[in-house]
């Protein structure tokens, strides 16, 4: 069980294998990832940043996002989501926003949304 005391839920990673992806799959959103999390990840992929930028990531701003697939309207995956394992295929190299879901600011306020996304939060 994972908890962080600023959040009023905890988190079982056991559950994760009985869900469909739901952190990685739904409404279109940003995947931020810093340049160094970039850079992990051509090394993990073994590419070139270059090419890992043009086929992987979208500039917005000043910051990178994360590309998605469009699954079906209003619906989209992480290019880096598994639609066939049901996983992260990239999981070792994964960016912070990923390794930090569910104890994102947003679902502090927002429990019961994070409750309906994540079959892993669990009410102390």
């Amino acid at each position: 069980m994972i908890q962080d005391e600023n959040y009023p839920y905890q988190f079982d990673p056991s559950i994760c294998s009985t869900c469909e992806g739901n952190c990685c799959i739904g409404e279109s959103g940003y995947i931020w990832i810093t340049k160094q999390e970039i850079q992990k990840l051509a090394d993990f992929l073994d590419v070139p940043i270059e090419q890992l930028a043009k086929e992987y990531l979208f500039k917005v701003g000043y910051k990178y996002s994360i590309k998605e697939k469009l699954l079906s309207p209003n619906n989209y995956a992480c290019v880096f989501f598994d639609l066939n394992k049901k996983c992260c295929s990239v999981y070792e190299a994964r960016p912070v926003q990923c390794r930090t879901f569910p104890f994102w600011e947003h679902f502090k306020t927002n429990i019961e949304e994070v409750k309906k996304e994540c079959p892993a939060i669990v009410m102390p």
